[in-house]
C-alpha cells in the first residue's frame, strides 16, 4: 500500500510511533486540551457506532468502545494498531480513499471522527462527500484542525515576511516534524475560509466551533503549553451535520 500513497500520507507511516509516545506525554497537548474537548462535544455514545478516520493506534476508539459505543470501525494508514475489544474493528486504509474500502461498503455511523487526520486528505472534499455518504441521518461529523494562523506564524518567522502573507499564501510548504525533526512533512496552506468552502461543497454545515483553550488549573501546571498556545492558537473543532438540501445541488 505505502507505494500507492499521496505524498501527504507517506510520512505518517513514520509519524504514527512518535504520535502515539508524543500524546502519552503528561503535558501534551491532545491530552490537557484537544481530547477532552472533543469528547465533550461527542457527548455519551452508548449504543452508537463510531468510525474513527485516521484513528492512529485506535486507542481513543477503543476508549469509546469502554463508554458503550459499538459496531465502530477505525481506519489508518500506518496499521500499527492496538488489540481492539469486542465491537471494534480497525483496518488499514487510506483516508483518502474511503469511498473505496470495501469494509465500509453499506454502512452507516453515528459518528464520525477526524482528529487531526483531515489535513492528509489528498482531496478534502472528496473524503468529506465520502465521509458525508457514511454518516447516519441524525449523526455527525466531529473534525479538528491545526488553527491556520499556527502554521503562518512559524513560516512568517522562518522567511521573514509578515504574518498575513504568510497566511494567504498559497504555496505548499515543507517542515521538520517537532515529533521527529528528521521527518518532513509538506502541506498546503489554507485559511478559514477554505475549510468552511470545503465543509459545503461537501454537503455538510456546521453545527458548532469550539476553539478549545487549557484549564485553570493547566496553565499553572503547564505554562510552557500556555506560552505556545498564546503564540498558535491550538486548534479549531468543527461539529458538522448533513446539509438537507444537498442532494438537490448536485
Amino acid at each position: 500500500m505505502a507505494d500507492n500513497l499521496p505524498e501527504a500520507s507517506r510520512p505518517w507511516l513514520e509519524l504514527s510511533s512518535y504520535y502515539e509516545q508524543g500524546r502519552a506525554k503528561e503535558d501534551s497537548l491532545d491530552r490537557i486540551v484537544e481530547w477532552p474537548a472533543q469528547r465533550n462535544l461527542l457527548g455519551d455514545v452508548t449504543g452508537l457506532s463510531v468510525l474513527d478516520v485516521g484513528c492512529g493506534n485506535g486507542g481513543k476508539l477503543a476508549e469509546l468502545a469502554g463508554e458503550g459505543a459499538a459496531s465502530s470501525v477505525g481506519v489508518d494508514i500506518s496499521a500499527n494498531f492496538i488489540s481492539p475489544p469486542p465491537g471494534v474493528e480497525l483496518v488499514q486504509g487510506d483516508l483518502s480513499e474511503l469511498d473505496s474500502l470495501p469494509e465500509l461498503t453499506g454502512r452507516t455511523f453515528d459518528r464520525i471522527l477526524f482528529l487531526q487526520s483531515f489535513g492528509y486528505a489528498q482531496d478534502p472534499v472528496r473524503t468529506l462527500r465520502a465521509a458525508r455518504d457514511l454518516l447516519a441521518d441524525d449523526g455527525f461529523i466531529l473534525l479538528t484542525r491545526s488553527h491556520p494562523i499556527r502554521f503562518a506564524v512559524d513560516r512568517s518567522e522562518a522567511n521573514g515576511t509578515s504574518l498575513g502573507e504568510e497566511y494567504f499564501s498559497t504555496a505548499p510548504y515543507t517542515y521538520s516534524h517537532s515529533w521527529n525533526e528528521n521527518i518532513k512533512l509538506t502541506k498546503r496552506p489554507y485559511t478559514i475560509s477554505d475549510l468552511l468552502n470545503e465543509f459545503s461543497a461537501a454537503g455538510l454545515w456546521i453545527e458548532t466551533t469550539v476553539e478549545p483553550q487549557l484549564s485553570a488549573e493547566a496553565r499553572r501546571r503547564y505554562p510552557h503549553k500556555q506560552e505556545w498556545m498564546n503564540k498558535h492558537l491550538g486548534i479549531l473543532i468543527f461539529k458538522l451535520r448533513k446539509s438537507l438540501a444537498y442532494g438537490s445541488l448536485r
